[in-house]
């Protein structure tokens, strides 16, 4: 074969390792819910890329073929083609045997370097910046060469099929989208632009439901405005202008006696019409939900959906009422600051390396503004108060003080036992030496 052939056959290869190279990089990179879109759109070949994807194997086979032949076939090939060609031309400057290794040594660079460029580097970075385009135009030619070379790829792929069984591993694809998924797609949105900062917190804010535990988001306890059922309405109205909120608690004796709620504007629709206001009359107080103190948010939505109701009673174990909770405290728990920014900050950075935060703040709270996954003891609090007790095995006192996780967690002010504000400081990183 001259010289001619050589390199076209060459340039033939080249062509070859390229279109596998993008076959097999674009159905990987090629992404479900955009084939899926394709696919309701009209183009069926969006559904082949897609049942390739699912069972990759005789595609992923075929690909390999055609790479491993194509290198063994452009080895050959470019040295024969091209070595006695340059060791011509280095013979006129070198002794004969060492052109002749030099002529190898120059085809063998030359050969691998157009290799790597047009067959690999090439390829590999146009089936990334669009796989599921490149993927539907090669899928027709792909299911050809499956089809031609079925026999060799069935006994490949039975190979493989046993070395997957007798490893123990799965040979199918799991396209089941997670939620570490769907948050890590937001990340890279808000990276690339796409969605804003806000637009990201919102879809972890909706994720957390499932974790935050509803007493993340109650009215504590001690914040509860209620009513006793023998008020007088001289008192209801003190109380309520003290304390304006949409639904009020009705009890009898104390708070854990809970009878019921009233509705504010049952309240002050009584009030303008100057009727007189009786706590227990019948229509005017309402059943009030009470749900236990371990629900996430997410089964607080569904308690709320199933009673037709927005307002709960939160009670613990013993039968104690620990809180109230309203559907629009669970809504600013997941919306946040872009329908309540007026809302005094729990987190206040201070600078760099220092926050300032209320003791009643979230433990998911606190994890995203410190950048961290977890604290010590997860699962026994709720709260950065409760973190604060259960790492000091004890009621915490002004200046008490705790390291965990690179942070320093120092009480600022406790007022009646309940701890108001934590100072939290990073610990600067110890030199490794000093660590061992």
């Amino acid at each position: 074969m001259d010289a001619g052939s050589s390199i076209f056959l060459i340039a033939v290869l080249i062509a070859a390792s390229a279109f596998f190279s993008m076959a097999e990089l674009s159905l990987a990179a090629a992404r479900r819910p955009r084939l899926r879109q394709l696919a309701d759109d009209g183009d069926g070949r969006a559904l082949l890329v897609i049942a390739a994807q699912e069972r990759p194997g005789h595609y992923v086979t075929v690909a390999q073929i055609g790479l491993n032949a194509v290198a063994i076939l452009g080895g050959i090939v470019g040295e024969g083609a091209l070595t006695p060609a340059l060791a011509r031309a280095a013979g006129s400057v070198l002794p004969p045997e060492t052109a002749q290794t030099a002529g190898f040594v120059a085809s063998f660079l030359l050969i691998t370097s157009l290799f790597i460029l047009f067959a690999d580097l090439f390829p590999k970075r146009l089936g990334l910046s669009n796989p599921e385009a490149v993927a539907l135009k090669l899928i027709g030619p792909m299911r050809t060469l499956m089809a031609v070379l079925k026999p060799v790829v069935w006994v490949f792929d039975k190979a493989a099929d046993a070395l997957f069984k007798l490893l123990g591993l799965k040979s199918v694809r799991d396209d089941r989208v997670t939620h570490a998924d769907i948050l890590a797609m937001a990340a890279a949105g808000t990276a690339a632009g796409v969605l804003a900062k806000d637009e990201q917190q919102l879809i972890a804010n909706v994720f957390d439901l499932d974790v935050r535990t509803v007493e993340s988001a109650m009215t504590a306890r001690d914040r509860i405005a209620y009513f006793l059922k023998d008020d007088a309405p001289a008192l209801i109205r003190a109380r309520v202008t003290a304390s304006p909120h949409s639904s009020y608690l009705v009890c009898e004796g104390g708070i854990d006696k809970v009878l019921g709620y009233v509705d504010a504007k049952d309240l002050l629709i009584r009030v303008l019409n100057e009727q007189p206001i009786d706590l227990c009359a019948e229509g005017f107080l309402q059943k009030v939900l009470v749900i236990p103190d371990r629900l996430t948010l997410a089964e607080v939505i569904e308690q709320f959906r199933a009673a037709h109701d927005d307002f709960a009673v939160i009670m613990n174990e013993y039968s104690l009422v620990v809180g109230v909770i309203t559907l629009n405290d669970v809504m600013s728990t997941v919306m946040g600051d872009l329908v309540a920014p007026w809302v005094e900050e729990l987190i206040v950075r201070r600078d760099e390396g220092s926050w300032l935060i209320d003791g009643v703040t979230p433990i998911p709270d606190v994890l995203h503004a410190l950048g961290l996954d977890e604290l010590p003891l997860a699962g026994q609090y709720d709260t950065l108060a409760g973190f604060m007790m259960v790492m000091l095995r004890r009621i915490p006192r002004r200046t008490d003080a705790v390291v965990a996780s690179g942070y320093r967690f120092e009480v600022l002010d406790v007022d009646s036992h309940k701890i108001d504000q934590v100072m939290v400081t990073r610990l600067p990183a110890q030199p490794l030496a000093a660590a061992a």
